[in-house]
């Protein structure tokens, strides 16, 4: 038999585009009839001071998601500009208080549903794809106050009844879902609100908290096993309304090396690839959990209650797709105790890296290197949904942004990702993150910009939020015009 090598290069119908979050970029927090969300009583934040949790909205405070980009009344002119960069998909997400503004009502917002169908309906005017996250840290408040967010199993019902009405009224227009943004992010690590919708009592966004105590372990990760069976669920009533439709899991790609060549170092590497993300990884992609889950939950003292349907459920439900974020690579140290909650902060840097303007490691060949990783372990078609660095851009004395870093970020994490097609790896399509400058969720900065369109706005709500298109914007526009050839080294625009 003649082993024959694929073609090198993208495939023709490689799907190149650009993602936001609803949350991020919509703004228009209260209107036409959306509850509020998670996000919607976070403060902004910065590096050095974490967003808060705030029980009412406080006057005291700025809340960025209120604004966002504004997208909400200006999608038209942002679909044009994507169209002009000649975008094959959007990826956007749906905010769940906005089909159901308390997450628990009986009937859905017609106004929330007309928007996204209109939305939709401007994506396929020029031929683009939508690929739709279903809930992108945007959790209905009432969710989390009354029910105690996903700790308690009757989440699933109401994300049940949320699923239908999307995958009905949208039928024909959305054929590709996510279920739940980065699931491995929070919830499996620091019980973060955004994924789990548990308001923490510090008040603080995020919880580092190494002394976190097994009755708390075990409610974060009951709180992930309901999410699982939600989203297995999910899957096969997607599969029963329309057979042409596409689920896929959505994960923060967590890339770690050795710190050093100890053999202790490298099998703490193994063990933070296997929990933060082979343990949500295999739930979704194999329909069970990794064998070695039972010694992990005893020895953090975790108690779950699993039944026997639910791990039918599981087994039934797993996905077509697996889609990931990838912004950087970490390295694991046996010394350092790095696991679970343990201060680390999603790992050790890597000293051989540069860094970006917010101190994230720049490791484009680590993407080829989990793509690889996960394309052995799943064989399922893959997408990067996330990709990309924040910086600070500014328009310059002539008029334009000039996002040179961005530009190289972008390409050689694309070269990576060809690199991987070549290995064999089958990769259907590239979103970078993200597509318009929009708020960013970890500290709610507008400065940490992102997009291949300028926002005119700051960091407290200020300016006229007008689009100017950077550097990269033309860039863009002609890789995908190339479909992926033309990389070259002409960072200025037009």
């Amino acid at each position: 038999m003649q082993n024959k090598r694929k073609k090198t290069g993208f495939p023709e119908n490689f799907l190149w585009g650009g993602a936001t979050a609803a949350t991020q970029c919509e703004g228009a927090w209260n209107v036409d009839g959306k509850g509020e969300t998670i996000l919607d009583h976070c403060t902004a934040g910065d590096r050095e001071h974490p967003r808060l949790v705030t029980e009412n909205i406080d006057s005291r405070y700025f809340y960025p998601t209120h604004t966002g980009c504004r997208e909400y009344e200006r999608y038209e002119e942002d679909i044009a500009l994507y169209a002009e960069m000649g975008f094959r998909t959007y990826r956007t997400s749906i905010n769940w208080a906005r089909i159901y503004p308390n997450g628990d009502d009986k009937e859905p917002n017609r106004a929330g549903i007309e928007h996204y169908r209109k939305l939709f309906e401007e994506c396929r005017k020029y031929g683009i794809e939508p690929t739709v996250t279903m809930t992108h840290y945007d959790i209905p408040w009432n969710l989390c106050v009354k029910y105690g967010g996903w700790a308690n199993p009757k989440l699933i019902e109401f994300f049940l009844r949320y699923a239908r009405t999307l995958f009905t009224e949208y039928k024909g227009l959305v054929k590709r879902w996510l279920t739940f943004n980065e699931i491995n992010f929070g919830t499996v690590t620091y019980g973060e609100i955004v994924t789990s919708g548990i308001i923490p009592a510090s008040g603080n966004l995020y919880i580092d908290d190494p002394d976190v105590t097994s009755e708390e372990l075990s409610r974060r990760f009951q709180a992930l096993h309901h999410e699982f069976v939600a989203s297995a669920k999910a899957v096969t009533l997607a599969h029963e309304i329309d057979p042409e439709n596409q689920m896929g899991c959505m994960m923060c790609g967590f890339l770690y090396y050795p710190l050093t060549s100890r053999p202790e170092d490298a099998a703490a590497a193994q063990k933070d690839m296997n929990i933060w993300n082979y343990y949500c990884m295999d739930v979704m992609c194999k329909g069970k959990y990794p064998y070695w889950a039972p010694r992990f939950w005893e020895e953090k003292g975790i108690t779950l209650h699993i039944t026997d349907e639910d791990l039918e459920i599981l087994k039934k439900g797993t996905v077509d797709l697996i889609t990931f974020s990838y912004y950087k690579s970490d390295c694991s140290s046996a010394e350092a105790a790095k696991d679970l909650g343990k201060g680390t902060n999603f790992g050790l840097p890597n000293p051989r890296l540069k860094k970006t303007q917010w101190g994230w490691g720049i490791d484009p060949s680590g993407l080829r290197y989990l793509l690889n990783e996960f394309y052995s372990r799943y064989e399922k078609p893959m997408m990067i949904v996330e990709n990309g660095q924040g910086e600070y851009n500014e328009i310059g004395e002539d008029g334009k942004i000039h996002d040179q870093g961005h530009i190289e970020y972008l390409r050689e994490h694309i070269r990576a990702m060809k690199k991987a097609l070549e290995d064999g790896v089958d990769l259907i399509g590239y979103t970078t993150w993200s597509a318009i400058d929009i708020v960013a969720a970890s500290t709610g900065e507008m400065k940490k910009r992102y997009g291949f369109i300028y926002v005119d706005a700051d960091d407290e709500g200020n300016g006229t939020y007008d689009r100017f298109r950077k550097d990269s914007f033309y860039w863009y526009k002609r890789v995908i015009e190339s479909n992926g050839e033309d990389l070259g080294d002409d960072e200025r625009g037009e």
